[in-house]
């Protein structure tokens, strides 16, 4: 079975987002209804540097799958060595990260800078995908600025080389998150190349994302930051109609997964981002909010959110 029928035939899937798309999250998010597991991007050079970080945020769990690899990285022998190095950790593919706009990523010549290259894209989705035994896709945006729109050239670069799908950011570098996502142009992309091609971009409903994906004839949709502290969208609730006793469950589910995975300290610190936007929409968030700032404890947390609910 391929990575496609794994996720089934409506697939809507949490978009890999630094700080946020961690094993947990992910989990949290897949219980939910996330179609598959794509992790945070990792850096070639790192993990051949066997940087213990990296190879915690690879980590995942069976109840993932299918569970895809990103990594990132500009030299093509380096980002090869460290596909084949994470490979034997068993991910159902491995992806190539051509999206990243951010400057400690795109200013060292890989993420989304790689798209000004396009015959070293060609040169590193070539060696993956004959030096892997599992498949290899890319994660692009539209192109470095305006002017360089060379999407169609990318995505053609990766049907070719036998990348087994196409993600796609319908933005350009250029424009970071400052202007809505340009869906026509994922959809030429579509009606361009024969292998499965998923749209990301401004999606904040699983309606809206079905929704794309039949305008658009597209495989599949990735959902980002419409999905930050609302795991709830990937099985169609609104974060606006659910009280805090409805969301409550999910929470503290979230909270102990964390707490297992990097430790109560480290673990509640974290999760604090998250709380911030899981209490969205309620009228005593900010009370809610100021007090779990003010402890480390998982117990402190749970009596918190739950005194209200069992007065």
């Amino acid at each position: 079975m391929n990575i496609q029928d794994k996720m089934g035939d409506k697939p809507v899937i949490l978009s890999p987002m630094a700080g946020y798309s961690d094993k947990p999250y992910r989990r949290i998010c897949r219980d939910e209804g996330s179609a598959a597991s794509i992790t945070e991007f990792v850096s070639s050079e790192a993990i051949i540097r066997n940087v213990k970080r990296c190879f915690e945020m690879l980590e995942y769990g069976e109840s993932e799958r299918p569970v895809i690899f990103q990594i990132f990285g500009y030299n093509p022998d380096s980002v090869l060595e460290a596909a084949k190095r994470i490979e034997v950790f068993r991910p159902d593919g491995i992806d190539l990260n051509m999206g990243c706009s951010v400057k400690k990523v795109a200013g060292k010549g890989a993420g989304s800078a790689l798209l000004k290259e396009p015959q070293k894209v060609k040169k590193i989705i070539g060696s993956l995908v004959k030096n892997l035994s599992v498949p290899v896709s890319g994660k692009i945006r539209l192109g470095w600025d305006k002017h360089s729109m060379n999407y169609m050239e990318i995505a053609k670069i990766l049907e070719g080389e036998g990348a087994w799908a196409i993600f796609v950011h319908g933005r350009t570098k250029t424009m970071s998150y400052s202007a809505p996502a340009m869906w026509d142009e994922i959809g030429e992309i579509k009606n361009a190349v024969s292998i499965p091609v998923f749209g990301n971009g401004d999606v904040t409903s699983l309606s809206e994302a079905h929704s794309k994906m039949e305008q658009y004839n597209l495989d599949g949709i990735l959902i980002g930051r419409a999905a930050m502290g609302n795991p709830w969208i990937f099985s169609g609730r609104k974060l606006r109609d659910l009280t805090l006793e409805q969301r409550l469950p999910l929470i503290l589910r979230h909270m102990d997964y964390i707490v297992d995975f990097y430790g109560e300290d480290h673990g509640i610190t974290l999760f604090r981002k998250h709380i911030v936007k899981y209490l969205k929409y309620l009228p005593d968030a900010a009370d809610y909010k100021n007090r779990i700032m003010q402890t480390k404890l998982a117990d402190e947390v749970r009596l918190i959110l739950t005194e209200k609910i069992t007065r």
